[in-house]
């Protein structure tokens, strides 16, 4: 696995999150009403549409990095598009169209005025009619790449493939221990399957590409014909779609850790211990639950004090008079002794007294 993957696959911590609030920002000034409350954070409504504009920004971000890898690998060229022809054009063709450049490009026709610039690109069309009029080098060049050049020592097909077999090992070698390091760190816990079987498929993939003397079949027959018809894209040789292949398992990677729980957990399939149910929704329902409890408490303390009242008041039930004075000397003992020792009472007390002193005319009385 290379650096640069290594560092999007790991680096993947405060950029998603920070995109996400200004998206949440931005679409709360959008689509609510001046005045209107805002959802506020921590609440379920929040954190729903918070895992939502998260989804989306990843998505939309990986979506980018293939758009982005394919696009260098269209502005890099290949031979073919140096010389001006198509990946299946024939080694009679191949020559008579580096003839006829050479005789534009060649340093002697350009003259000393032309720089060293010119000279770089002679020879580059040089050696990619070198490359693509020997059998073995172009077959070498269609699923290795440039990296072909700097093999020394090879000279035929089989040559070729095992060297390149030789460098496919330490990759997916690197890319196996990374993961089982990774996963022993805690990082890769989800979706560790899916993790595995990715690249194996991508080393059986690869391995397939290289050896076979055809094009991959599903490319050559629908998707570099359909590119040629409906785009200006170019055809895609074997050693771009493993480059491509391989940077797309990375963002497959990426999208397990950072959207796959997020999506199943509102999905179907969600296991036990809470994962069917969002964080916020489980906090509310225990909250319901809790207020429900409280409110069947204090209306069995409500009763229980009425009856407790009743079996206090039952001698006097036969005498209304003596019942009716006892209750007001009950209420003047309550305003007394309870209400007025309140603290908060003696101080909405005291200030009412300030105002009043401090409203009321010169030489009043009575104002205490």
């Amino acid at each position: 696995m290379s650096s640069n993957n290594l560092l999007s696959f790991v680096g993947w911590s405060f950029l998603p999150n920070l995109i996400t609030g200004w998206v949440q920002t931005i679409y709360y000034g959008v689509t609510i009403r001046a005045g209107e409350p805002k959802p506020t954070p921590g609440t379920p409504r929040y954190n729903e549409h918070r895992r939502r504009i998260y989804i989306l920004v990843v998505s939309f971000y990986l979506l980018y990095t293939i758009y982005e890898a394919d696009w260098v690998l269209q502005r890099a060229g290949t031979f073919y598009t140096d010389l001006g022809v198509t990946p299946d054009a024939s080694e009679k063709e191949i020559k008579s169209r580096f003839r006829r450049l050479a005789a534009l490009y060649h340093p002697d026709k350009l003259g000393p005025d032309a720089g060293s610039d010119s000279g770089d690109f002679f020879m580059q069309l040089k050696t990619a009619s070198e490359v693509l009029t020997d059998p073995a080098k172009r077959f070498a060049y269609e699923r290795f790449g440039p990296e072909m050049l700097k093999w020394q020592h090879c000279t035929t097909v089989r040559d070729y493939i095992m060297r390149g077999a030789q460098a496919l090992i330490p990759y997916y070698l690197l890319a196996a221990i990374v993961m089982y390091i990774m996963g022993m760190m805690g990082y890769l816990e989800w979706g560790k399957y899916w993790r595995w079987l990715t690249i194996v498929v991508l080393a059986v993939f690869e391995l397939h590409t290289v050896t076979r003397p055809t094009y991959p079949r599903l490319v050559a027959a629908v998707v570099n014909p359909l590119l040629a018809r409906f785009t200006r894209h170019g055809p895609y040789l074997p050693f771009q779609l493993i480059t491509l292949a391989r940077k797309c398992s990375v963002t497959f990677y990426i999208a397990l850790s950072q959207i796959g729980p997020l999506v199943l957990r509102r999905g179907g399939g969600a296991q036990a211990g809470g994962t069917a149910a969002s964080t916020g929704d489980t906090s509310e329902k225990v909250l319901r639950q809790t207020l429900d409890r409280i409110e069947q408490a204090a209306q069995t303390l409500d009763a229980d004090a009425g009856r407790l009242m009743e079996l206090e008041m039952a001698p006097f039930a036969g005498d209304p008079a003596l019942v009716s004075s006892m209750r007001g000397k009950l209420r003047e003992w309550l305003v007394q002794n309870t209400i007025r020792s309140d603290p908060m009472v003696k101080d909405a007390l005291g200030r009412s007294f300030q105002k009043r002193r401090a409203d009321a005319p010169a030489g009043a009385k009575g104002t205490k």
